[in-house]
Formats: C-alpha cells, structure tokens, sequence
C-alpha cells in the first residue's frame, strides 16, 4: 500500500528541482557576459520507483514513479571542439608574432618608397655621374659629399632602428616566458582546487571554466597536449578530473609541464637586455623537477616561438632569426659596398686646381672598429678636393666618377657575384614575400580559429533567449508541482476532516 502522503513528497520534489534549474538559470543569465563561461544544466532523473522488488512488497499493478530530482548540474561544453580551438590558436599565435615581426620591418626598411635606402643610394650615384661632367665644379663636389653622408646615415639609421626593435621583441620573448610560468602555476593550483572538491562526488563547474580558459591563453603561447587524470577519492561520473599538460615539440617528444598540483617552468632565457644576441637552448623544467635543453628549431610552435624567430636562435652552429639575417644581410651591403667604392675611388686623382698631375685618392668610406658595418660606416674624407673624380690626374677628367657611379651595377664576389643593387632588391624582395606569407597564414588561421570558436560558443555559450525561454518552462513546472501540492491537500483534508462524521 502506498503512503497517503506519497504524492505530497512527489510534488515536494518538483518543487524543488524546478527550483533548482531556476537558479541554474539566472546563474547562466547573470554569468552571459563573462569571460570562459560556460553554460550550465540541471540533468533531472527520476527517483526510484514504488516499490522496490523484494518478497515484502505491497501487491499493486506496478511501480509508480516517485518524482524527480537533479542528478547533477553539468557544463555543457565539448572536448572535441576545445581541441580543435587550441590547435588553431596555437598556429595562429605563431603566423600572428611573425607577421608583427615582418610588418615593424617592413615600415623601418620603408621600401619603395622616395626616402628609402635605395632611393638615398640613387642620389648618391646620380650625384657622382653629374660630378663627372663638371669635376671640378665645388658645387657638384659638396653634393657627393653630401649625399655620401647621406648614404652612411641611412645605413645608421636602418641598423639602430632593427637593433631597437630586435630589443624590443628580447624583451618580449622574456615577457611571454613569465607570463607561460604564471599560467603554469594557475592551473596548477585550479588543478589543486578541484582535486579537493571532486573525490567528495560534487562537479566544480566554475573552476573547470577557469582552468579551461587559462589553458585557452596557454595554447597561444606553446603547443601543448591536455590529458585527463582521475581525482580519485568517490567522483561523480561527469566528473573531468584534475589535467596533465605537456609541451609537444616538433620531434614529438613531450615534458610534462603541469601534473595535479605540480608544475614546472620555462628558465629566463636572459634576452631581455640585447644579450645574449640570440637564443641557443630554452631551459624547461618539468613538474618533476627535471630539465630538459630545447633548440628553437625543436621548439613547439606558437608565439613564443614566432618572437624568438623575430629576435634570433643559434642553429647548427650560426645564427638565424628574422632581424638577425636582415641585420647580416645589411652589413653584407655596407661592407661590400664601402670596399668596391673604395677600391675604385682610390684608382682615381684627387682635385689639383694647378691642372698639373695630382695625387691618387684615398678611401672614400671607413667602418668604425668594434662596431656593425652598417653602424659604423663613415665618411673618411671631409675635404671636397680629395674626392677622386680624375682617372688621369688632369682637374678636367671625370672619367673615374662615371667608374664609380657605375659600382651599382658590378658583381660584387662578396654578395656572391650580385651587384650591390640587386642584392638589396634581393633583400627587400624577400621580406615582402615573407611578410606576405605571414599575413595570408595569419589570416587563414584566424578564420579558422574564429570558425571553431563560433562552433564552440554555438554548444557552451549563454543565449539568453533560451534561458528566458527555460525560466518560463521551469517557472511553470513550479506552479504546476505547487497546485499538484494544493490538490492533494485538499483531497487529505476530505479524508480527514470530511469522512467518518455521518450522522453528527
């Protein structure tokens, strides 16, 4: 025989999970907004049944349903797309810094353009081919010395601004290695959190929310794999456990960076000043303590990688990197071109204004000791009289200016047989095919990545259409378990009140 009461408690239920997924509900409405959130519901189940087969139950046609009540309240969220997220943003945190990379030196190398190394240099060889038809004119001699000032400026100017800004990305590089240790210990410590709340059968929604988004941010920085590990103690079965994060390198060989509550580091790589002038190994310490040297061609793609590309890596035994091989690159030029000028300059006459033979022209460009090429280029003489425009020692020849005007156009063996012009196209040429690279992968991955995410918010993110759709559904569910509480009441009080009291 059922309890009279039975459906007072079946009602009572209702009322109570209804009112459940209600604050559920204003949960997810009040947390639309913020970062990482995920969504939540209450998984309703139903009680068990009446009664429950044994030799002493009561004989009634069947079980009859005893209510429901909210089994769990679950995140709903899927793995298989927050994979997918990491990897892409992971690919694009790399195209993105070596993008930024390319595009600061696009703008400080500024070419084409009216003010650019090249056009500087287009100044300086048309000065000396209209020294050659007036060579002894002082105008067109302090126009050479001016414009070769110019020319030495520029290389100055180029070096100093990619030195800047290869500082810059040294700094930054040290930045991106704080801020991956300072996410490390977070998870670690979310890790630690949940591994204190989930063995006593409860899900920590939020915390998961947290540590998924601190991974999301990891993800930018290095490619890491995320494995889940039993809290141990009495879970629920949707319980998600307590991460394993690895780094993954190219070779496919993995540290562990975060296990439960432990985590390793990334060691400084000491670049933040300029010094060393590029990366030969990064120092990771795992979880356990234990170190491992990584080379930067080993090192897992990302941003923090695409920054030590921009600041320069030591690999089999030289030393590569975005600014770095357009440094080497420019002091290549400064220095070829210094000698080649030279050498023709000091084949020539200096000025003898008594029309008689002169002397033979010295270096026209010196490099500073200790110093860049192209940072230490300078102009040797001051005096425009020692410019060597004469071939034969007669004030009247210019013959040796046209020779040195035509340097631009010569093989030069220490640009492996390029002519100083065409190794500086050569140089340009291939920033912008790099940068344009950079640009279309950069794009193509954040289509992608905004792809997966407008999927991922599609699952996990708040609509609050539906959850005011859903406070409607439960609010309803609540009137009707109440008024299923009133109707009951009612027929209790016949049987109490109304029977066995015929006759008085």
């Amino acid at each position: 025989m059922r309890s009279t009461f039975m459906g007072l408690e079946i009602a009572k239920r209702g009322m109570n999970t209804q009112q459940g997924a209600l604050y559920t509900t204003g949960h997810n409405i009040a947390n639309a907004n913020t970062p990482g959130y995920t969504r939540q519901r209450v998984n309703f189940v139903q009680t068990q049944p009446y009664p429950a087969a044994s030799m002493n139950r009561p004989q009634i046609p069947g079980q009859m349903g005893t209510g429901v009540e909210a089994g769990s309240i679950q995140r709903v969220r899927e793995s298989f797309l927050d994979l997918q997220y990491r990897n892409e943003n992971n690919k694009l945190g790399y195209w993105e810094s070596r993008a930024t990379a390319l595009s600061k030196m696009e703008d400080i190398m500024n070419e084409p353009s009216e003010n650019g190394l090249s056009a500087v240099m287009g100044e300086f060889w048309q000065s000396l081919q209209d020294l050659s038809v007036h060579p002894e004119d002082e105008g067109a001699r302090k126009v050479v010395l001016q414009r070769g000032q110019a020319v030495a400026d520029t290389f100055h100017y180029l070096s100093d601004s990619l030195n800047g800004i290869k500082k810059d990305y040294g700094a930054q590089v040290d930045a991106s290695v704080k801020e991956i240790n300072s996410l490390l210990e977070q998870i670690a410590n979310v890790n630690k959190q949940i591994g204190e709340i989930e063995p006593h059968g409860y899900l920590p929604n939020d915390l998961y929310d947290e540590r998924d988004r601190l991974v999301d941010e990891l993800s930018q920085y290095i490619n890491i794999e995320v494995e889940r590990k039993d809290s141990g103690g009495n879970p629920s079965p949707l319980a998600e456990g307590l991460y394993e994060i690895k780094l993954v390198n190219n070779d496919g060989s993995k540290s562990t960076l975060v296990s439960k509550s432990n985590f390793g580091k990334i060691s400084d790589t000491g670049v933040k000043d300029g010094n060393p002038e590029s990366i030969s190994t990064l120092e990771v310490i795992d979880s356990e303590g234990n170190s491992k040297s990584i080379t930067v061609p080993d090192f897992s793609q990302g941003k923090l990688r695409g920054l030590m590309e921009a600041y320069g890596y030591e690999d089999n035994g030289g030393s590569k990197g975005i600014y770095i091989e357009m440094l080497n690159d420019l002091d290549k030029m400064a220095t070829a071109f210094a000698n080649a000028f030279n050498a023709q300059h000091r084949e020539g006459h200096i000025l003898d204004k008594n029309n008689s033979p002169s002397a033979k022209g010295s270096d026209f460009f010196t490099i500073n000791s200790g110093e860049r090429p192209a940072k230490g280029l300078i102009l040797a003489i001051k005096n425009t009289n020692e410019i060597a425009a004469s071939a034969d020692g007669t004030s009247g020849n210019g013959k040796n200016a046209i020779e040195l005007a035509g340097i631009q156009g010569e093989a030069t063996p220490e640009l492996g047989n390029a002519t100083i012009n065409s190794f500086y196209e050569g140089m340009i040429g291939k920033l912008g095919v790099d940068a344009l690279q950079a640009n279309r992968l950069t794009a193509n991955s954040a289509v992608l990545r905004q792809s997966v995410d407008e999927r991922k918010q599609s699952v996990s993110s708040v609509a609050l259409d539906e959850e005011m759709t859903n406070m409607i559904k439960f609010q309803h569910a609540y009137n009707a378990a109440a008024r299923n509480i009133t109707v009951v009441d009612e027929m209790l009080d016949k049987i109490i009140n109304g029977m066995g009291t015929v006759g008085r």
